[in-house]
């Protein structure tokens, strides 16, 4: 969890450090609010139109969409469907529009990213053994459970049907944690967008999302993440515009035994994490949902050909930290997508 909050506040500190310096009125009122939803922090700057009771509507925003898309909570829409073994299922729009979008991920990737990874997933429990203090093999699940929770992982299992879901294999367990902070991010936006906010910063555990321009017309700046670096410490920067930065990596949550390091990107391949040579990846888009499913899916993918993805993309742009700490990016970085490799 100290790794996840890192993170975060590495982002919020370049990011918001840029949104101040460059705000020319400084009669402007810049509202703040922060909260804990989906295993992670929160948080919501806004700029002049802004007020209290719109950052209280964004956060039960949060609220609702948690309720919906938790496989933790009970009755959420998601736990309904993985607890009805088999039978269909009547959920919200919302909820059938993020399963949608997480199924396309699944097919643009070819399965490296699938939404039913619960079962592998809670295996794992990966954010719980990054806490404790342990090193020992009794933190690697056996190769048998591995095999039986990696059967039940295949997102075409997901049958849909206006607003009835079916999980066809009854011991599939979908998990919305890859993307729904993406989508309520966007939401966010959308809402405040509507009532007038076009200036403002959104972090929902370091998904980092810009509205519009700064006040003065500028480029908010938004720092990556060093791997494995000091606290505050970021490797490179972003100027961005009413788009999103969205980054994962080994070094979010993870734990270590006989110095190998299991991290919680699972290949669905195999069932063990990855181990490919990438630190992380970073994609800058305009919506934070798809950066949420493209940044895990081209980690999946690897380098060459997540680079390759990216290149086939309209408007999208990434940022790959090889295991040797070597930056590679995507052809419009630099050009549509202002950066700085930072010492």
């Amino acid at each position: 969890m100290r790794k996840r909050l890192f993170s975060l506040f590495t982002a919020i500190l370049v990011g918001i450090t840029s949104l101040f310096s460059g705000c020319g009125n400084t009669s402007t009122e810049t509202l703040t609010k922060s909260g804990f939803y989906f295993n992670t922090i929160i948080s919501v700057t806004i700029y002049a139109g802004g007020s209290e009771q719109l950052l209280d509507e964004c956060f039960a925003l949060a609220e609702k969409y948690e309720s919906y898309f938790s496989n933790t909570i009970a009755d959420s829409d998601i736990s309904r469907i993985n607890d009805a073994a088999g039978a269909p299922v009547s959920v919200h729009d919302e909820t059938v529009e993020l399963l949608q979008k997480g199924i396309s991920y699944g097919e643009l990737s070819g399965g490296k990213f699938d939404i039913t990874i619960g079962k592998l997933s809670d295996l794992w429990d990966i954010s719980t053994k990054a806490l404790l203090d342990k090193t020992d093999a009794s933190m690697i699940p056996s190769d048998d459970d591995i095999k039986a929770a990696l059967s039940t992982v295949d997102y075409r299992n997901i049958e849909i049907d206006g607003n009835e879901v079916t999980l066809l294999n009854h011991d599939a367990k979908i998990d919305l944690g890859g993307i729904a902070k993406g989508y309520i991010a966007d939401e966010m936006r959308a809402f405040l967008n509507d009532n007038g906010v076009t200036s403002g910063f959104i972090n929902l555990g370091g998904n980092v999302l810009a509205l519009g321009p700064k006040e003065d017309g500028s480029s908010y700046t938004i720092g990556i993440q060093r791997p494995f670096g000091l606290e505050n410490e970021a490797i490179a920067s972003v100027s961005v515009t009413d788009e999103t930065v969205v980054s994962s990596g080994v070094y979010e949550r993870y734990f270590t035994v006989d110095d190998k390091r299991y991290h919680h990107i699972l290949d669905t391949a195999t069932g063990y994490p990855y181990d490919n040579h990438l630190l992380g990846v970073t994609v800058i888009t305009k919506y934070s949902v798809d950066g949420d499913g493209l940044s895990t899916t081209c980690f999946s993918l690897g380098l060459e050909d997540g680079m390759t993805l990216i290149e086939s993309l309209d408007d999208t742009e990434a940022i790959f930290i090889t295991d040797d700490y070597e930056i590679h990016v995507s052809s419009g970085m630099g050009s549509s997508v202002p950066y700085t490799i930072l010492e």
